[in-house]
Order: structure tokens, then C-alpha cells, then sequence
């Protein structure tokens, strides 16, 4: 099956390896607007060739669009204007409200299947893309009711070959969630940089005391303003929703630690690690 990856970055150059792996695509188009970045996936064999995106989906059966999702958003309406009868086209943005409101009546919404892998790294690019960065990871399918059945199907089996687990969602529910779980994690680790490199002013320092948890809690700070400022701007209510709740338990434990109530203190910090009844 010949495959397109619209976005040959990370996530894109990742699909690209564990789709070639597992044997899904036997031949690999990359459509990018950056060329260095297209230079380099084909330099790194993550890709076979490289085309325009016109040329590339009349050869492919799937068209997979990892781009943010600003890009995504402009594109989409005429991709699916493109589309055969038998072509899957398929995303993989972190934010899914915006983009099926948008082609909601589409005629070939049927088409479209859209799709979130539940798996990142901090790093961005081609040289970014890794092997099984999918493996035991989940991939959401977003209102799966509105795809043609074959469409889904293929994609379920492509899913299946990353031996990713499948979790289906509405896109109002996806968005929700993804903003508790991973959007307010990234907006924390980019504050918390921002925080030490205000109070730190000796990056020396930063360097040789930081420890494994400040580099686990600080990593993600480390990832593209250009992927995560447009899944903030279109998950922006949820986001702002989550930051709110945070904000407040920032400001608890700030109060406590002012009153010197060490024993309010413990009790707040015993019940956050319940969490590790859930995250074992």
C-alpha cells in the first residue's frame, strides 16, 4: 500500500518507520513545506520520495496529515475535495472540535477519519522520528459514525499492526480530556521553565543541581511553540478551564505552606498520590 505522511516531523516521521515495520505501507511519499526537513527524512530513508501533495494523493490510499493543527485546518477542505471513492484520508492532531466542525458537510466526509495517537516525545523534525514510538500507546478515533465503514476499518487495521490499543470518543470528549491529561501538562512544564530561568539567573547552576525530577517535569518545555500554541488556541476553553482548577491548587498548597499548616499540607499531598492507583 503506498502511504503519504503530510508532515514528515515527529509524529509523521515515526508513523512513517512503524508503517514501513509492520509491513502497512510498501512504498512512503513525504509531502512537507519545509524541504530541509524533506531532504532530511529521505537522507534518513524515513521516507522514499518526496512529491507535491496534488501528486501524492493520486498514487496513495492513505493520506495521513501530521501537520499542527492550524495547518490542518486550512488544507483539510480541499484534501477531501480531492479524494477518491476508496481513499482513506486521516489526522492525527492533538485538538479534533474545530477541525470535524469544519467538514461537517462535506461530501466526502466519509473519507476523513480522524485520529489522535496518544504518544510524543519533546523533540521535533525528521531526526526526531523514532521506531515503536506507537507500541502499547493508544490512538483515539474521533466520531467514527460519521466515516464510511471501509475507511474505518483500514484505519482500525493499521492501528492494530502498531499493536496500539483503539479508544473511541466523540470530538467534544477528546478535546476535554486531552486538556486534563496532556495539554495541561505541557502548559505547566513551559510555566515551570519559564519560572526557573526567571529566578535562576545562573544557568550553570540550573545545569549541574537539577535532578531527575526536575528534567521529568521540565522536559516537555523543551517542545515546538509551533505545534502547541495552535492546540492550545483551539482547545483554548478547555485548556483555560483545566488551568483554572490548577491554578487553585497552586494557590492551596501556596496558602498552607504561608500558614505553616504542615499537617493540611500532608494530607493534600497523600491524596494526590492516588494517582498512583491509576497510574501504576
Amino acid at each position: 500500500m503506498i502511504v503519504t505522511i503530510v508532515g514528515t516531523g515527529l509524529i509523521g516521521g515515526s508513523l512513517a518507520i512503524s508503517l514501513r515495520a509492520k509491513g502497512v505501507a510498501t512504498h512512503i511519499i513525504g509531502v512537507d513545506q519545509n524541504e530541509d526537513n524533506l531532504k532530511k527524512a529521505r537522507e534518513l530513508g524515513i521516507i522514499d520520495e518526496g512529491a507535491t501533495l496534488e501528486a501524492a494523493m493520486q498514487r496513495s490510499a492513505v493520506v495521513i496529515l501530521a501537520i499542527p493543527v492550524d495547518g490542518l485546518l486550512k488544507v483539510l477542505p480541499s484534501i477531501l475535495d480531492n479524494a477518491g471513492p476508496q481513499q482513506v484520508i486521516m489526522d492525527v492532531g492533538s485538538t479534533k472540535e474545530k477541525i470535524l466542525a469544519l467538514v461537517a458537510g462535506h461530501p466526502h466526509r466519509g473519507r476523513f477519519v480522524a485520529a489522535h495517537p496518544m504518544a510524543g516525545t519533546e523533540y521535533s523534525g525528521p531526526e526526531a522520528a523514532i521506531p515503536n514510538l506507537f507500541t502499547n500507546k493508544t490512538m483515539v478515533l474521533c466520531d467514527v459514525k460519521n466515516s464510511d465503514e471501509d475507511a474505518v476499518e483500514i484505519v482500525e487495521d493499521m492501528v492494530d499492526k502498531l499493536q496500539m490499543r483503539l479508544v473511541y470518543m466523540n470530538a467534544e470528549e477528546h478535546d476535554l480530556h486531552t486538556a486534563y491529561v496532556s495539554h495541561i501538562s505541557h502548559i505547566t512544564s513551559f510555566a515551570l521553565a519559564l519560572t526557573v530561568l526567571q529566578k535562576e539567573k545562573e544557568h550553570g547552576r540550573i545545569f549541574e543541581l537539577a535532578s531527575g525530577g526536575f528534567e521529568s517535569t521540565v522536559r516537555l518545555a523543551k517542545s515546538s511553540p509551533d505545534m502547541w500554541v495552535p492546540i492550545f488556541k483551539h482547545n483554548r476553553h478547555n485548556v483555560l478551564d483545566v488551568l483554572d482548577e490548577h491554578i487553585h491548587q497552586l494557590q492551596q498548597m501556596k496558602d498552607l505552606l504561608e500558614n505553616e499548616d504542615y499537617d493540611a499540607f500532608y494530607k493534600l499531598i497523600q491524596k494526590s498520590n492516588k494517582i498512583r492507583k491509576i497510574l501504576k
